[in-house]
């Protein structure tokens, strides 16, 4: 016979196996007992992933903030520290596919050489999801405050966890057309 019986008069519950049995007097538990202790860990395994699940997509907005930090700065270099320094990271707008962490600093370079050019940048409507402990992919929108205009478009990046820390590994920025 297999499961439990439960006497309803005393309200306890018995093992009808040998090996219920024993395995509840070995490990000094009830039925009772075991379902708590399971439940709390299965609780702890949730609250777990929660909190790193969290604790990945703070991480990366981290990252997104100390760009715009080194940006508004005038520190071009600085900003390029949230970029792999990788061969295989990619930079994709404007119909232009941009391969390697160098590449991508040039394409930087040439377009926002100076501060009138680079002018203030803000980020919004910045959503963070996490795919998975060492992967996340960030969509938002980007606005450059500038003397002359004031360029906008999306972005979408792809996140990865390296030995340096969160780094941007992809990266397909589109403008928003200009009236």
């Amino acid at each position: 016979m297999h499961g439990t019986a439960v006497n309803r008069n005393s309200m306890t519950i018995s093992p009808r196996t040998r090996h219920e049995s024993k395995f509840a007097a070995a490990a000094g538990f009830g039925a009772g007992r075991l379902l708590v202790v399971f439940l709390a860990l299965l609780w702890a395994g949730c609250a777990t992933e929660q909190a790193g699940t969290g604790t990945v997509a703070g991480s990366v907005r981290a990252v997104l903030d100390e760009q715009v930090r080194q940006w508004n700065a005038g520190d071009l270099e600085g900003f390029m520290q949230g970029y792999d320094k990788s061969s295989r990271t990619r930079f994709a707008s404007g119909g232009d596919v941009n391969l390697g962490f160098q590449t991508v600093f040039d394409r930087y370079r040439k377009r926002y050489g100076d501060r009138s050019a680079m002018g203030a940048l803000s980020f919004s409507d910045v959503d963070i999801t996490v795919l998975a402990p060492d992967a996340a992919v960030v969509f938002g929108r980007y606005r450059l405050q500038r003397e002359k205009d004031s360029p906008t478009g999306l972005f979408t990046l792809l996140f990865r966890k390296t030995a340096e820390g969160w780094r941007i590994v992809h990266d397909h920025t589109s403008s928003a057309p200009t009236n």
